[in-house]
């Protein structure tokens, strides 16, 4: 029984770790794709993949809660942004506000 729930575990260990590089790269790739995504959507208003003020301000470091930012993205700001709503599904906005998240913030 011991030695039973022992290969157990070791098995459910062994899959883990095999399966940890796939989730790092599976990160990897989203955060590529969200960069990717910044710089075809946001970057021309911007800068420097949103560490520096262009068109728009400078989201590095915002204090803007996550709903404002989500909300901001779908809907734009008139006659400053236009919304995405209509260009991006759901998926695609969080992967946004995760890439803002993720900016250093000097």
């Amino acid at each position: 029984m011991i030695r039973d729930v022992l290969v157990i575990g070791l098995c459910v260990g062994v899959a883990a770790a095999a399966s940890a590089p796939h989730r790092a790269q599976a990160a990897d790739e989203s955060s590529a794709g969200a960069e990717t995504l910044f710089a075809t959507s946001c970057g021309w208003c911007h800068s420097e993949g949103g560490r520096e003020a262009g068109k728009g301000p400078k989201l590095a470091g915002t204090q803007r809660s996550d709903e404002f930012i989500v909300t901001r993205i779908k809907n734009g700001k008139p006659g400053q942004m236009p919304g995405f709503a209509g260009s991006l599904n759901n998926e695609q906005i969080e992967a946004l506000l995760h890439y803002i998240r993720g900016l250093p913030s000097d």
